[in-house]
């Protein structure tokens, strides 16, 4: 265990992806930051494994985007399917970046990465903290802890996730549902003729099924059931493959390295601001996998509001400053929830004729480049990026 100071500028509560850029970007930015999580040790399963064009752009300010690229692989393509056919293919060689393609890299090796550039800044994971009230006032905020403890700070940012501690203590609702659905997750080893080109989507009237490839000759599989089997086996995968994959050629699961089980909703924060306390990532915004970025929404989040705390904190911006942080990134979640939500309404149509219809008229948007740079765009958070429209 770490000894927490008495006081910090920026008090940032949660070490997943988003509070650790947060906390290494501000702590670059000669901002005095103290990053807590409450379990004992990180994460070191793969969980989020897409890392989108835009995301890496971002993460470039915290030199992180280099090992990223070089630890993962890099896939061009993402195609919609149902079984054999080919719906929709989205390209991403075309697009107005550095980084022209969708990066699969295994979460807790983003996170070691971005680890790394907080130490080097010589910042910690202060572990295991847990936040158990929040109070603020005109200069700072104070953070009570689970062992009677107390920390000062002049803000404080909740990226600890859907269940956010800060966010009930802010008095923030969290708005939206649930799907009716939970979702396996399994990394596994296959033969199979995919290939590690593209990210597959698999349409069917059971569920989404999203076929990924990683690092390590593994592939990612995320599949949307009725009820999810606490850790899902590779009987449980092979039979999704079985009944929504390829008929023509299809994947033989040889083994799981790593299965779980989870539910999704869709939901929102009404604000992003509470006075001196803020949210990024997961506490602000969640929504469906079925476009892989609600990791990369959060790390964004993140690392724009860094750059509007080292504004006020050590440039002497006014505070009014912070306000653009909601006003900028609201939105971007609100699309993506949108998005994201539509997506897997689309793909999990039951009536025969309505997934005709849907089939038909994705075969034909096809054909339309317009459509392909639009899908592009969005997918790889490109179109978040005011400087781009």
């Amino acid at each position: 265990m770490n000894a927490l100071p008495e006081s910090t500028g920026v008090l940032v509560v949660g070490a997943g992806p988003a509070g650790l850029s947060l906390a290494a970007s501000l702590r670059q930015k000669g901002v005095d930051a103290v990053l807590l999580d409450r379990a004992a040790e990180g994460a070191n399963t793969s969980r989020a494994a897409v890392v989108h064009a835009r995301t890496l752009e971002t993460l470039r300010e915290v030199g992180a985007t280099g090992e990223l690229v070089e630890r993962g692989i890099i896939v061009p393509r993402f195609t919609v399917r149902e079984r054999d056919r080919v719906l929709l293919t989205v390209e991403f060689g075309d697009l107005p970046t550095d980084f022209p393609y969708t990066l699969l890299v295994p979460q807790n090796v983003t996170e070691e990465i971005l680890l790394g550039r907080l130490h080097a800044a010589g910042g910690v994971v202060h572990r295991p903290f847990e936040v158990t009230g929040l109070e603020q006032d005109e200069d700072g905020v104070t953070a009570t802890l689970a062992d009677g403890g107390q920390i000062r700070a002049a803000y404080a940012v909740g990226t600890d996730g859907m269940h956010s501690t800060v966010r009930e203590h802010a008095g923030i609702a969290f708005e939206g549902d649930a799907y009716p659905q939970s979702f396996v997750l399994a990394d596994v080893h296959l033969d199979w003729a995919g290939g590690s080109e593209e990210v597959m989507l698999f349409f069917s009237a059971e569920g989404v099924t999203v076929v990924a490839p990683l690092p390590g000759g593994r592939h990612r599989i995320v599949a949307t059931v009725d009820e999810a089997p606490r850790e899902p086996t590779a009987a449980d995968v092979q039979a999704l493959m079985d009944a929504r994959g390829p008929k023509r050629h299809p994947a033989l699961i040889k083994d799981v390295v790593w299965s779980s089980r989870f539910r999704v909703h869709h939901r929102l924060a009404a604000h992003y601001r509470a006075g001196r306390v803020f949210l990024a990532g997961d506490a602000a915004h969640v929504h469906s996998p079925a476009g892989g970025q609600g990791m990369n929404t959060g790390i964004q989040d993140a690392l724009n509001l860094a750059g509007k705390l080292a504004a006020v904190l050590g440039d002497g911006a006014p505070d009014t400053v912070l306000d653009e942080y909601e006003a900028e990134r609201r939105p971007v979640a609100e699309q993506v929830v949108s998005f994201t939500d539509k997506m897997t309404n689309v793909a999990t149509v039951g009536s025969p004729v309505l997934r005709g219809m849907r089939n038909t008229l994705l075969r034909t948007l096809d054909w339309i480049p317009a459509v392909h740079r639009t899908m592009a765009m969005n997918l790889s958070e490109l179109s978040t990026d005011p400087t781009r429209h």
